[in-house]
């Protein structure tokens, strides 16, 4: 049996059991049979072959196989030359994340890179990851040395059956599992510089200085250059270092979108004062270009010549141009960021080593640790170059040979030269110099890895050109005697040797718990297995996840594989993490963490808990772990990532803020009216069109099968309500089933066409008609002024595709909801636009009493009327009579949005509705992807950013275990991968409160045991020089002084007044109950006091 196929029988065997949850239903996996709905799609199962000798191996799926030779895919098959210009089709449904952050044309260049990795230790295997994941072409795997016990540390494809192996051969079935798609093959043996001529970009993890001056040297010189990047991980230190040529050039710095603005007024003045709307804030920043479309007036701007701008304001700029002679500005009018590239000239490694020029700084409060750790890694290379090995761990005598070879090489710096080498830290370097860590592998495998990208595609901004960072303080606070560090023949060693055994032993002893198994949740799993977290026998994980494999997933969910789609994702996570280290003490669930399943995670589960990791991917849930965290006062690790950005922040009891202490400020929503009668751009138009979707397909069948249900019972429901909605519902249900009820194929074309004239003909007809393009508003200012855009209603045409697919979509979806089949000339045009061309489209008249919602303060488009009731009643007299003519058992069937499928249509009718609504105002169109992204709220996402996030709370995760450390050791994190920018600051500490002699902060909860009695709480709160004048528990109210029967329950249990009064039953697994207690002081002020939890039993 092959590694794949173990791997794949081991994951189904090792599934763990979901915990049940109290009235719990089960999920309805059933799905309608609509197997002729979907459009074909050409599925291709390659098996990699795998063809070995001494010195190299090569997987890939190559079918041209010379039998009589046995000569699979030859070497040169397997590189591509620059400038390749047949790339690979790109898999939109598994790379869609990544998409959205790349865009086509990256990802493309991306597909058409080869790339060696040399060096396969941890770091080497975590750039490898990484790269598979992103789609480059090839990835050639280089190492000459063979897996030891102690590279079990930080490499998650060895096992100890790989001990012994060479390090590259070793990795390559696993990596090769990642992405079939990736070309992967291995060198073992002394690399040469003309074997680098083969790539696109070249990285060494593991090559002495020399070397890498001579490699660079030939890569710099190389026509064209070869991107050459050399990292190294020792211990808690890092560095990295890119030449990307002598002109290398940037397309485009920071991947976000051109900033865009809605032109109100432009003066005739030198230098021009540019007014926008004050609908959005301008980001624009002095000295950028811009470009001007559709301004009226002053047309001389629409040349789309980039103009320079000054003194940019949030709603205003200056333009570096007298307009003094140009027309006179009338209206309208875009004005749009000009994107510029940006050359780059690197200096060659041998130059640089010398004038390394501005270092990337991470850290502020390590503003001058850059420079030093510059001249530690030249001191080590010189150290391991005279000795032949690394400085041993605990060795003073080797940590004071490295310091002298620092201080030798900081003398003959010259201007450069460090004023304090740091001897503590330098000490600190040299013990840890042999190990790879985890967490740091992970961490400048993101970081490098995106920097490969950068060298491939010229999307974002190059590290230029290096980079040191160093995470020291996660090292324990104790003082650790030089026998800590010894070896024990386990696969932690390198770890032990950097942190000493005691912290191992706390990493496998500590129950944690990680909420979340996607894309972070993989990453965490990984790192923390290595790491030996709940290794031990003390020790257990729990991970729990309430979501299934998807496709998309598998670009960046990396311990997932095409064949456990459909699977729960935290117990596949759960086995691959098993299968990385067979110790990890783990238990995965499939239960969503909230206040439904505290029967689950009850007071028990989380007061045995050491530390929280979270792995979510929503506001909502991570403040509810932060509340229990809080609560519980346990350690909780965040982390999150959009695109190249990632964060984290550490929330420790008692030293730092919890979470929700600060709260982003809430995303701006567009006006109603704005979304369905004036969009000015093509998010309005999606908005838009995802609301009629939800309302075609899915919510007015669902409401026709409630009504047909349980016909008496909604009857009276919308008699009870008798509003505007209610009456809205009521005419879509009675449409859906009279008048505009499809009862063949032709029927639902016909309800296509239709909808289209209604959608983009008949509308605009009728608002352009209430509101004239002279129209003025009650204060005589043009009602067509910025930021609205006159629209203007479109002509059907069979002979545009455009409209011929939205009929088709939509004509397909109709039909799904009706249980109609779909006959296969629908996908054939000519036959369609005939089918099309059948429909008898009514004649449209503008009338005059309708009302058209302007107010941008309006939440709904449905006025109320006095007559609402009336006509509620009348509705449902026509329902009646309508249902009677029903076939029996009749039911529609609800079609619920998917965006990952490519074969539903269901973006098509997206698209289509929001590019038809596009083109009735003028707005720019977007492809289907586009469409996707923004209707389906994809959250961008790469393997990078994930990867350097969940290394770095790994880093924090030591301070934590460890359980010494000050808040001033701690570090939150914000970076940006695409500039590439850096902030580590300390986390923010809790705000306290004083009183008398007590302190406290949010994080205190005071604790009163031994199931006291009304009488004997007042008196405990008396002690604290507190005057309690009013209990209550939920929204009860337990006591209050000013009322004199309450006086009466002194002597009753807390517990028992809380049963009674309150009405609460306290489940089994409740031991306690919280009371909200009102105080004042001797003076009579209130006083905010902590929660007190009452302990019953």
């Amino acid at each position: 049996m092959g590694v794949r196929s173990l791997f794949g029988s081991l994951l189904y065997f090792m599934l763990p059991k979901k915990r049940p949850v109290e009235a719990e239903e089960a999920p309805d996996t059933s799905i309608p049979d609509s197997s002729s709905l979907k459009k074909k799609q050409v599925d291709c199962d390659l098996e990699p072959t795998v063809i070995c000798n001494k010195n190299n191996c090569v997987t890939g799926s190559c079918s041209n196989t010379d039998t009589e030779t046995n000569n699979h895919c030859k070497e040169e098959d397997l590189i591509m030359a620059p400038g390749d210009s047949n790339p690979m089709e790109i898999d939109e449904d598994l790379h869609s994340r990544q998409l959205a952050v790349y865009g086509r044309e990256t990802m493309r260049r991306l597909f058409g890179s080869n790339v060696l990795v040399s060096g396969m230790h941890g770091l080497g295997a975590e750039i490898a990851k990484n790269l598979i994941l992103a789609g480059v072409k090839s990835v050639t795997l280089h190492d000459e040395e063979i897996v030891e016990l102690w590279d079990l540390s930080s490499n998650f494809v060895f096992s100890e059956n790989d001990v012994g192996k060479n390090r590259a051969l070793a990795s390559v079935q696993k990596l090769q599992d990642l992405n079939n798609a990736v070309s992967i093959s291995t060198l073992t043996t002394e690399l040469t510089t003309e074997q680098l001529s083969k790539f696109q970009a070249v990285v060494f993890t593991d090559l002495n200085l020399d070397k890498a001056i001579e490699f660079n040297d030939y890569c710099h010189n190389h026509k064209p250059p070869i991107s050459f990047i050399k990292a190294e991980v020792r211990g808690l230190f890092g560095s990295v270092f890119c030449d990307f040529g002598p002109e290398f050039t940037v397309f485009d710095v920071d991947g976000e979108d051109p900033h865009t603005g809605i032109i109100a007024s432009i003066s005739n003045d030198n230098p021009a004062l540019v007014s926008c709307v004050d609908d959005e804030r301008l980001e624009f920043q002095d000295g950028d270009l811009v470009v001007f479309s559709e301004v009226k007036g002053m047309t001389e701007l629409n040349d789309g010549k980039p103009r320079k701008i000054k003194n940019a304001r949030p709603y205003s700029f200056t333009l570096e141009e007298d307009t003094t002679n140009f027309s006179t500005y009338e209206k309208g009018g875009i004005v749009t960021q000009a994107k510029q590239s940006k050359v780059l000239n690197f200096k060659p490694l041998r130059e640089a080593i010398k004038y390394p020029g501005e270092f990337l700084l991470s850290d502020f409060s390590k503003f001058d640790r850059p420079p030093l750790l510059h001249l530690a890694f030249q001191a080590l290379d010189k150290f391991v170059s005279e000795i032949g090995r690394f400085p041993v761990a605990g060795s003073e005598e080797d940590a004071q040979k490295l310091i002298s070879h620092a201080s030798q090489i900081n003398e003959n710096s010259g201007d450069a030269r460090v004023e304090d080498i740091n001897p503590k830290l330098l000490r600190h370097f040299a013990f840890g110099a042999r190990a790879v860590l985890n967490p740091m592998a992970a961490m400048f495998g993101g970081l490098v890895v995106q920097e490969v990208v950068k060298a491939c595609s010229g999307k974002f901004h190059p590290l230029y050109q290096f980079f040191y960072f160093d995470s020291v303080e996660s090292l324990p606070t104790a003082n650790l005697d030089p026998s800590d560090f010894k070896p024990v023949n386990s696969r932690y060693d390198a770890q032990i040797s950097v942190f000493g055994s005691k912290l191992q032993k706390k990493l496998e002893d500590a129950d944690l718990f990680v909420v979340g198994s996607g894309a972070l949740g993989c990453e965490f799993l990984k790192n923390l297995a290595l790491m030996g977290v709940s290794c031990g026998k003390q020790g257990k994980l729990t991970i729990t996840d309430d979501d299934v494999i998807e496709k998309s997933n598998l670009s960046r969910q990396f311990l997932f594989r095409d064949w456990n789609i459909g699977q729960a994702k935290s117990t596949v996570a759960a086995s691959a993490a098993a299968f990385i280290n067979p110790h990890l003490r783990i238990e995965a669930l499939q239960n969503r963490v909230g206040s439904q399943t505290e029967n689950v995670f009850d007071d028990t589960f989380w007061e045995n808990l050491t530390a929280v990791v979270n792995a979510l991917d929503n506001v909502n849930a991570r403040l509810y772990v932060d509340q229990r965290c809080l609560y519980f006062q346990k350690p909780l690790l965040e982390s999150g990532t959009l695109g190249a950005k990632c964060n984290t922040q550490m929330v420790i009891p008692h030293l730092t803020e919890n979470y929700g202490a600060s709260r982003d400020p809430p995303e701006k929503q567009a006006p109603m009216c704005t979304v369905h009668s004036f969009p000015h751009n093509i998010d309005h138009c999606l908005t838009w069109a995802r609301s009629e979707f939800e309302g075609l397909v899915e919510k007015t069948p669902a409401e026709v099968n409630a009504y047909l249900s349980n016909p008496v019972e909604y009857i009276n429901a919308m008699n009870k309500a008798s509003d505007a909605q209610s009456r809205d519902t009521l005419e879509h249900v009675l449409e859906c089933l009279e008048k505009e009820k499809c009862d063949t194929f032709q029927d639902c074309i016909a309800w296509a066409r239709l909808r289209f004239e209604d959608y983009f003909a008949d509308r605009v007809k009728q608002l352009i008609f209430t509101f004239p393009e002279e129209a003025s508003t009650s204060t005589g200012a043009p009602f067509w002024s910025a930021p609205k855009r006159f629209p203007h209603p479109l002509q059907f045409s069979v002979v545009d595709p455009s409209h011929l697919n939205f009929v088709m979509a939509a004509s397909i979806l109709r039909a799904e909801t009706f249980g109609i089949s779909v006959p296969e000339w629908v996908k054939h045009p000519k036959t369609m636009a005939e089918a099309v061309g059948k429909v008898i489209v009514p004649e449209f008249q503008p009338r005059e009493d309708v009302k058209i919602e302007t107010d941008e303060k309006a939440t709904t488009l449905s006025s109320a009327s006095v007559d609402d009731a009336v006509v509620i009643n009348e509705l449902i007299r026509k329902l009646e009579q309508c249902r009677k003519k029903l076939p029996p058992g009749f039911r529609m069937m609800p079609i619920q949005f998917e965006k990952d499928d490519d074969t539903n249509y269901h973006m098509d009718l997206i698209a289509g509705l929001a590019n038809m609504r596009a083109r009735n105002y003028s707005i720019p169109e977007v492809d289907k992807l586009k469409a996707k992204f923004i209707a389906g709220r994809i959250i961008p996402a790469i393997a990078t950013s994930t990867a350097m996030a969940t290394g770095l709370v790994c880093l924090e995760l030591y301070k934590v275990l460890d359980g010494g450390h000050k808040v001033e050791d701690y570090r939150n994190t914000f970076a940006n991968l695409a500039l590439p920018l850096f902030s580590m600051a300390e986390p923010v500490p809790p705000k306290v409160i004083k009183h008398q002699d007590l302190s406290w902060t949010v994080w205190d909860r005071w604790i009163l045991k031994n199931n006291p009695t009304l009488k004997e709480l007042l008196q405990w709160l008396k002690y604290k020089g507190l005057d309690a004048y009013s209990i209550s528990h939920g929204s009860c109210l337990l006591y209050n002084s000013m009322f004199p029967r309450h006086r009466d329950r002194m002597d009753r249990k807390v517990v028992d007044l809380v049963r009674e009064v309150a009405k609460v039953e306290l489940p089994a697994y409740r031991h306690h109950f919280d009371v909200v207690v009102a105080c004042e002081d001797d003076e009579g002020n209130d006083v905010d006091i902590p929660p007190v939890s009452i302990y019953f039993s």
